[in-house]
């Protein structure tokens, strides 16, 4: 069948008109579909392309092994990842500098392996990109979002020019831990104390409630069903699995898992878990089902948007100094991790698939020089960085699933612009973002944001986000300077 045939077809049947986006994905994508042949060998590959990503999740989390070291009071504990970032937050910076120590000189044992396993996952990117007639993975990988490799460079880009606003940020920390120098392992410890004050579940609900008012009296409607009518799994239990996240089939309502402790980060679980629930819940009671799957690329915008109008709330409803000092923190670190840290990473993918492309070995010794001097350009000169962070790669799950990282900054970036519009301009606002709710996979990701008023084709969403976490630095370091 031609496709101007099956065009016709389309236009003369309202029962085809619901499969429009459907038929137009598949035409979009239909000189990168082989012979029948060639297709049924890509399926059988499939059997043993991911063999590297299964060695390393079986040797990363099952095989290796890490030193012992003391804790606080002198206790010789063994170190494991679970308990390595519980390490990093310790006041005691011995504890800190020695677990640091101890996880990446076990990473540099083994270093030759972990490079055989990174780079055997980035031949098989670049051998289905290229039998799927792709320029590069990079662009093979996008095109399952329909997004041009324009938008990945963007960001990058975009984050690189305002890393003075990163290091403002490193600054402050280093000033508030009273350190002469700050190291690597001083980026996880606490600068504000967290609040000791156990929160009920039913606050957390009211400020939750509270939080998101902005949404409009639907979205408030639909927030307390969820509440109300059994949508969430709230306390830790035997043999429940451990933290949280939301899921639905077409025909049910969204179910939540929590673990709730009474901490100021469960409430912010909650606001966000439930962000995935209303969009699901939007999707599904609008879109057919084949629409109902959403994007892993819009995904955490929903729940960010949820979290960054909570924490706008509580920020401005809070009396407290050093409540709002940890508010502002949680904002910034959350920032760091989301925004720079998925960047720097999205940035070290990028430079080591087109190391491959371009017919260069990646080393064991090639990889941690460049992942050693993206830290140093993204952290230096505030920070001192640490030789041992070369190995971090070898660490990272995330780089198996080759460029996926980019979305959480994107996301952020899109979820803070979204959130902006919605109390800087009130009902046009929610009206936009209710519309991007309800579009589920009715639409590509980027065309689906325009709806919300975010185009990530231009800077703009990435500078404005970067701008605000620089002017955030500023009023944490009003209240602790």
């Amino acid at each position: 069948m031609s496709e101007n045939t099956l065009k016709k077809y389309i236009e003369s049947s309202s029962e085809l008109k619901i499969y429009q986006h459907f038929f137009n994905e598949i035409l979009r994508q239909k000189e990168h579909v082989l012979s029948e042949r060639e297709e049924e060998l890509l399926a059988l590959s499939s059997e043993f392309s991911g063999s590297a990503r299964e060695i390393f999740t079986m040797f990363n989390n099952a095989d290796i092994r890490f030193p012992f070291i003391k804790d606080e009071e002198g206790k010789e504990i063994e170190l494991t990842k679970g308990r390595y970032i519980k390490f990093l937050e310790s006041k005691d910076r011995r504890v800190r500098k020695d677990a640091f120590t101890a996880l990446y000189d076990t990473y540099q044992k083994y270093n030759n392996s972990f490079a055989a396993m990174l780079s055997g996952s980035i031949k098989s990117d670049k051998f289905y990109a290229t039998a799927s007639k792709y320029n590069s993975s990079l662009e093979a990988s996008l095109d399952d979002d329909n997004i041009n490799t324009k938008i990945y460079d963007n960001l990058i880009e975009t984050v690189d020019k305002n890393l003075h606003h990163l290091h403002k940020y490193l600054k402050l920390r280093k000033k508030a831990l009273k350190l002469d120098e700050l190291n690597m392992y001083d980026l996880y410890v606490p600068i504000v104390e967290k609040p000791k004050k156990d929160i009920p579940y039913e606050d957390a609900l009211k400020q939750v409630e509270n939080g998101l008012k902005p949404l409009g009296e639907e979205y408030l409607r639909y927030l307390n069903k969820g509440f109300t009518n059994g949508w969430i799994d709230v306390y830790e239990n035997e043999g429940k699995t451990s933290g949280a996240y939301s899921w639905g089939s077409y025909k049910t309502h969204p179910y939540v898992l929590l673990n709730y402790q009474g901490t100021v980060n469960d409430v912010f679980t909650l606001a966000h878990e439930m962000g995935h629930a209303l969009h699901t819940f939007y999707t599904n009671k609008t879109q057919p089902y084949i629409y109902s799957e959403y994007k892993i690329f819009v995904a955490e915008v929903a729940s960010t948007v949820n979290e960054s109008l909570l924490i706008k709330y509580m920020l401005n409803n809070t009396k407290d100094r050093m409540e709002k000092a940890y508010l502002l923190n949680h904002y910034l670190e959350q920032f760091r991790g989301t925004v720079f840290r998925q960047t720097m990473f999205a940035e070290f993918e990028k430079i080591i698939h087109m190391k491959y492309q371009n017919g260069e070995a990646l080393t064991a010794e090639t990889l941690s020089q460049i992942y050693f001097d993206l830290n140093k350009k993204y952290f230096e000169p505030e920070l001192k960085v640490n030789e041992d962070i070369s190995i971090e790669w070898a660490r990272i799950p995330h780089f198996y699933s080759s460029f996926y990282v980019y979305k959480y900054a994107t996301g952020f970036s899109s979820a803070t612009a979204i959130s902006n519009m919605i109390l800087n301009e009130g009902s046009p606002a929610v009206k936009r973002y209710i519309e991007f709710l309800k579009g589920g996979g009715s639409d590509y990701p980027l065309e689906l944001l325009k709806k919300a008023d975010v185009d990530l084709s231009t800077p703009k969403p990435i500078q404005d986000t970067l701008d605000a976490f620089g002017k955030t630095v500023d009023e944490l370091e009003s209240i602790l300077v």
